[in-house]
């Protein structure tokens, strides 16, 4: 409850989304983001994809991991604006490290670098609103 507070109390841009509309968008990305990360993983277990494809993948889960606890655990929109920053930078090198093998997973995961694109701009302007 604390953390919903601080949040709600934060100054966002006028067209920032209602806080709710977050956890609906992001049921649908996790569940694209597990279809579509755990087929590449598999494809590098079987040997189709070379090993260091799995390098974006895995950087990508973990910063997109680390957001929640950093903005709301920590409360420090700095340091989360660094790290959707990072989950926006190994989306894309993800994209392009898996395109040789699969351009479907690049295609299914445009909804993602959609959402982390407008996310991105949404945090860094909530960062600069309340510096």
């Amino acid at each position: 409850m604390q953390m919903n507070q601080w949040y709600l109390e934060l100054v966002k841009p006028e067209w920032a989304p209602p806080a709710f509309l977050f956890g609906p968008v992001w049921s649908v990305l996790y569940f694209i983001i597990f279809l579509t990360f755990g087929y590449v993983f598999y494809k590098i277990y079987r040997g189709d994809i070379p090993k260091k494809v799995a390098w974006p993948f895995v950087l990508n889960l973990g910063f997109n991991f680390a957001f929640t606890p950093i903005q709301f655990g920590l409360q420090n929109v700095l340091l989360a604006a660094v790290d959707i920053l990072l989950v926006l930078v190994t989306l894309v090198w993800l994209m392009f490290a898996i395109w040789p093998y699969s351009k479907k997973i690049v295609y299914a995961n445009i909804p993602y670098l959609l959402w982390v694109s407008f996310a991105t701009v949404l945090q860094l302007s909530i960062t600069f609103l309340n510096w």
